[in-house]
C-alpha cells in the first residue's frame, strides 16, 4: 500500500439488513466478507468489541480476503468501557492476532471510549496503563467527549504514539466536534452519522442516518490534509443500519477521486 493513501471502508461487514441495499439477494453470511473485500480494501472489525477474539476468526478472514486487504480491529469493551487492566486479557487479545500478522494484513487498534470517558485523572491513567499494556501495537482512540479537547492533547498523544480517532457525530452536548489532528503516522475518521434524536434512544436506531452529498463534502479539506501528512489516512463509516455505511463509503471515494485525492 503506497504512502499519503487514503483508505476507505466500513466498521463491520457481517449485517444481515445488508442484503439486498448491499450484497445480492440471497447471499449468506459466510460469502459476505469476500463480496465486500470486492468493493473496499479495508475493513474496521467491530464483532471484537463484543466477544474476545480468536485466532481461528482472523484466520478465516484472511482465506476470504485478497492480498493486500487491510484489518484494523476494536478493543474489547471490557478494555474500554469496563476500564479492565487484566494483563492476561489484554495478552490474548494479542495473541489472537497472529494470522493477521503473519499475513501481513494489520494495520491496528481502535480503542473507541464512552461519552462518559472523560478527562479525569483516574481515566488518564487508564488510557497510560492501555499503551504499557499493548507495547508496539498500532492503537488509536477514539474520545466521545469533548473534555479531552485541551491544549494537551496532541502532545500527550504524540509522546505515547497514540493516534487520534476524528468522529462525524452528532453535534450534542459536550460530544467530541469533528477536530483533526494527526498524533501518529496514520490519520484515522469514523463516521458515526448525525441522528441526533435517537443518539441516546434505542441502539438500533443510533446509526441510521444517510449522509447526503453536501455533507460528505465538507470533509473533503480536511481529508486532504491529513492524507498530504499521514501515512495513511483510514476512514470508516459507521451508519451501518440497512447498508448505509456502505452507500456512503463508496460515495465519499467517488468524491475524493473527484478532486483528485489517493484513494
Amino acid at each position: 500500500m503506497s504512502d499519503h493513501r487514503i483508505v476507505i471502508g466500513t466498521s463491520g461487514y457481517s449485517f444481515a439488513d445488508w442484503v439486498g441495499p448491499f450484497y445480492p439477494p440471497g447471499m449468506k453470511s459466510g460469502d459476505f466478507l469476500d463480496y465486500y473485500s470486492r468493493h473496499f480494501e479495508a475493513v474496521e472489525v467491530n464483532a471484537t468489541y463484543y466477544r474476545m477474539p480468536e485466532a481461528g476468526m482472523f484466520e478465516r478472514m484472511v482465506r476470504k480476503t485478497p492480498e493486500g486487504f487491510r484489518f484494523v480491529v476494536k478493543l474489547n469493551q471490557a478494555m474500554t468501557h469496563e476500564s479492565s487492566r487484566d494483563p492476561l486479557l489484554y495478552r490474548e487479545f494479542i495473541a489472537a492476532l497472529r494470522p493477521l500478522k503473519e499475513a501481513g494484513r494489520y494495520d491496528g487498534l481502535l480503542a473507541q471510549f464512552p461519552w462518559g470517558f472523560k478527562r479525569t485523572p483516574g481515566h488518564r491513567r487508564h488510557l497510560a496503563a492501555m499503551r504499557d499494556l499493548l507495547p508496539g501495537e498500532p492503537l488509536f482512540v477514539e474520545f466521545r467527549h469533548d473534555s479531552w479537547l485541551t491544549p494537551a492533547l496532541e502532545p500527550s498523544l504524540k509522546k505515547e504514539n497514540i493516534g487520534f480517532c476524528a468522529v462525524d457525530e452528532p453535534q450534542l452536548e459536550h460530544m467530541m466536534p469533528p477536530v483533526t489532528l494527526l498524533t501518529s503516522d496514520d490519520a484515522y475518521v469514523r463516521f458515526h452519522g448525525r441522528n441526533a434524536e435517537h443518539w441516546y434512544g434505542d441502539g438500533q436506531l443510533r446509526y441510521d442516518y444517510d449522509y447526503q452529498e453536501g455533507e460528505l463534502r465538507d470533509w473533503i479539506q480536511k481529508i486532504g490534509e491529513l492524507a498530504q501528512q499521514a501515512r495513511r489516512t483510514y476512514l470508516f463509516f459507521n451508519n451501518c443500519h440497512a447498508g448505509q455505511a456502505a452507500r456512503n463509503a463508496k460515495l465519499m471515494k467517488e468524491l475524493l477521486k473527484q478532486e483528485g485525492l489517493p484513494v
